[in-house]
């Protein structure tokens, strides 16, 4: 086990007369052991940085270390460092014994004997010892990933790369796949880097998180501080489905001004703004309370556009009366239970301990929720400590009062 550092990480493509920045100074330093989750969009620069780490992709500028060594000269083969790719990229014609045992035997001195026990052995940490004499094409999508990621454990390295593995299988595989991957890297201990497009598994499955947006880092810390106190816009908007609902505004006095409605803020927040600063008012789908009637100033007339029954919740789409828009501008999310048709009118409520305020130039967060301590097991629930995004394991629980209903908040 070692830990990997990336110090100012730079890639550059020649096109043409033009150059392409893809990796864009870059500075992230991975623990021993820890399993570090890179996420973003297409084109972002997470496999390139990836591959810059294992050496296939040459870097511009900057330095990986790998335990106190820099290895930014050192060839693949000599990084001690095995990769797991989404393709798979099993040779057809050997058995699955012979693709698991390939890689020691070019690179190592070990005996059959020695090699045929490291082989055994990682095949049953993976649940697969009965298809060592098959071939790839007599495997499933889980079964060759599995296959894949043996190649990758049996050679013991310090650092596990591992490229959207997972992106293949089909969506109840990938949900299998993420629990067995998380096991296998606490039960071995090794550093990992693991670059998906999928925010569910870097929420679920990372120590923390690295959110990349068009070649610069965004934000490192763990996924719950990353979707509860956002560095930025892009990190409020890119994690959680259904996204943030954004409001452009500008801050008057004590309150926020906008084309839909004006929003007072609480002394302590307004303290802290300029008077005209144009700033842009976020709040996530599952703070927004639906209400029979307005009751308190953070309540706000709309009526229902669309619902979409999830089973377990209903994601609800709001509009403002006498705002002509193309789309809904508020979203929100409510227990499955509750019976919602099409132009009710219902009272949404923004709650001030749920707003997040950024910057409507930088998009820099200006104001986000606090993360509060952790929530022991069978404690009552807490607002600030619901994620209703973690494989939507919160589950909003009706709570019926004064002939009124609400969702209430779970963790």
């Amino acid at each position: 086990m070692a830990s990997l550092t990336l110090n100012s990480l730079t890639k550059v493509f020649e096109d043409g007369k033009e150059q392409v920045v893809a990796v864009d100074d870059i500075s992230i330093s991975i623990e021993d052991g820890e399993f570090l989750v890179v996420v973003g969009p297409s084109g972002c620069g997470k496999s390139t940085t990836l591959r810059m780490v294992a050496g296939l992709e040459s870097i511009t500028s900057g330095d990986i270390t790998l335990r106190d060594r820099v290895i930014n000269d050192v060839k693949p083969q000599n990084r001690d460092i095995a990769m797991v790719f989404q393709s798979y990229a099993l040779y057809p014609h050997m058995s699955v014994q012979e693709n698991i045992a390939f890689g020691l035997e070019e690179s190592t001195t070990f005996d059959n004997e020695k090699i045929q026990a490291r082989v055994e052995e990682t095949a049953n940490l993976l649940d697969i010892p009965e298809l060592l004499d098959r071939t790839p094409r007599d495997l499933s999508g889980g079964q060759r990933q599995r296959v894949a990621l043996g190649r990758a454990i049996v050679r013991d390295p310090e650092v596990f790369l591992m490229d959207e593995p997972l992106s293949n299988l089909d969506a109840k595989l990938r949900a299998q796949m993420r629990t067995e991957l998380q096991r296998l890297q606490e039960e071995l201990e090794v550093t990992t880097m693991y670059v998906t497009h999928d925010q569910t598994e870097a929420m679920t499955m990372g120590d923390r998180i690295a959110i990349l947006n068009a070649g610069e880092l965004q934000q490192v810390a763990t996924p719950l501080e990353c979707y509860h106190e956002p560095a930025n816009q892009f990190v409020a908007g890119f994690l959680g489905e259904p996204s943030m609902n954004f409001f452009e505004m500008t801050f008057e006095q004590d309150r926020l001004v906008g084309d839909l409605f004006e929003y007072s803020l609480p002394t302590e927040i307004a303290a802290n703004m300029s008077l005209g600063r144009e700033v842009v008012l976020g709040i996530r789908p599952e703070a927004v309370e639906l209400v029979s009637e307005k009751a308190r100033p953070t309540d706000f007339d709309t009526r229902v556009d669309v619902v979409e029954p999830m089973g377990n919740e209903n994601i609800v789409y709001l509009s403002f009366p006498d705002v002509s828009t193309a789309t809904a501008p508020l979203v929100a999310t409510v227990s499955g239970m509750h019976r919602l048709t099409q132009d009710q009118p219902v009272a949404a409520r923004l709650p001030a301990d749920a707003i997040h305020i950024f910057d409507q130039t930088t998009g820099r967060a200006l104001h986000t929720r606090t993360l509060s301590d952790e929530v022991q097991l069978g404690a009552p629930p807490v607002w600030p400590e619901c994620l209703r995004y973690q494989e939507r394991l919160c589950r909003l629980r009706d709570s019926p009062s004064d002939n009124n209903w609400t969702a209430t908040r779970c963790v």
